[in-house]
Order: structure tokens, then sequence, then C-alpha cells
């Protein structure tokens, strides 16, 4: 049992956060001001098409990990994220892929 009387067990969990533009110069910026984004949590990647995010937090639940990493961005207001995804690897890696998951059509 954890400090929070928890029985969970914390664990990391992957996954990306992808971002609803790409991002600009100035945001890139911005990012490279805030102490949160440079922990080794969450870290950017961006193609000409889209920008986002690769994730891995520790947390008793994947919903409280991410959680935690979309806190990060109150300190990062003019980027938005547009969705969670968990590629294959990420499913991998939390103990979710199985047979009846299959990867989105692109």
């Amino acid at each position: 049992m954890d400090s929070s009387g928890s029985t969970a067990l914390a664990r990391n969990w992957y996954f990306n956060l992808v971002l609803q533009d790409v991002m600009t110069e100035e945001q890139s910026d911005a990012l490279a001001q805030l102490a949160s984004f440079h922990d080794g949590r969450i870290s950017l990647v961006e193609s000409p098409e889209r920008s986002w995010f690769t994730c891995s937090f520790e947390a008793e639940t994947m919903t409280q990990a991410i959680a935690d990493a979309l806190a990060r961005f109150k300190d990062f207001p003019s980027v938005l994220v547009q969705s969670v995804e968990l590629d294959p690897i990420a499913l991998e890696y939390n103990g979710m892929a199985t047979p009846a998951v299959v990867r989105a059509p692109e």
C-alpha cells in the first residue's frame, strides 16, 4: 500500500499527445523556456505535417498519466492538444496489444 492508501502500483505509461497545428517558431521558442517540458518525460517530435509529444509518465493508471502530461500545457496556452494516441509500440509497452486492437487507417 502506498502513502495515498492505494494498493495499485505505479508504472510507466507511453502515449503521444498530438497537437492541433504544427508548432510555429514562436511556440518553439516559448517551449524552450518551459522547465516542465524538459524533464525527460515529454519530448517534442515534428514533421512538416504535424507536431506531437511522445510521453512516458509514471502513474497508477493511464488516465492519471495523461492528466499529468496535459497539466503541463496550462503554462503553454497557445498550443492545443488535438488527441491522445497510442502507436503500436506504445500499445505493446503498455501491455495493451491484443489481436482485437488494430491500427487506425492512415
